[in-house]
């Protein structure tokens, strides 16, 4: 059995971005979704003398280490004034210390979500740009808008999205 692990790009508690990963995770077939939350990793605000003085933390090393673990990613993004929430960045330069290719060439589906019409797609666009420098082998991409309109736990509400994201998916699952 394949294993995905799904990212919400956010450490809120009722991140709206780890509910889209967490469904999207959960619909490939023949796969178990294993959620990172990133409330479960304590990670201190990267800085280079910080990491001189203590070394990587045994938290960013244990995220590093499930990622390694799964055959696909599923990451859906918050975007924070057009870009990454501070806790996600804060795990991605962690990461990134530990390896270079902090998405270990692993299939992606990469995603962004908001209570507005644009749907996270700033964010969306940076990581679409970044990503593959560091070992983001994105297959496929997928912005959702107005999540509270669009989304509930049973998937899309809106047709014409929902039969976007389930091509989407497939394309993922046929990469894994």
């Amino acid at each position: 059995m394949k294993r995905i692990i799904a990212i919400g790009g956010s450490n809120s508690k009722k991140s709206i971005n780890k509910a889209l990963a967490t469904y999207v995770a959960s619909q490939v077939e023949n796969a178990e979704a294993i959620v990172a939350d990133l409330n479960d990793f304590n990670l201190p605000l990267y800085g280079i003398d910080l990491e001189t003085e203590n070394g990587i933390p045994e938290d960013a090393t244990r995220l590093n280490n499930l990622l390694e673990s799964g055959d696909g990613l599923v990451i859906s993004l918050a975007e924070h004034n057009g870009s990454y929430s501070t806790a996600f960045k804060n795990a991605y330069d962690w990461l990134s210390r530990i390896n270079q290719k902090v998405w270990k060439n692993k299939p992606m589906f990469l995603m962004a979500t908001s209570p507005g019409s644009r749907g996270g797609s700033s964010v969306l666009q940076t990581a679409k740009t970044g990503f593959p420098h560091l070992g983001g082998n994105i297959i496929t991409d997928f912005s959702l808008p107005f999540f509270y309109d669009n989304f509930s736990e049973e998937g899309l509400k809106d047709v014409e999205l929902k039969t976007s994201l389930t091509h989407k998916i497939r394309l993922f699952q046929e990469a894994i």
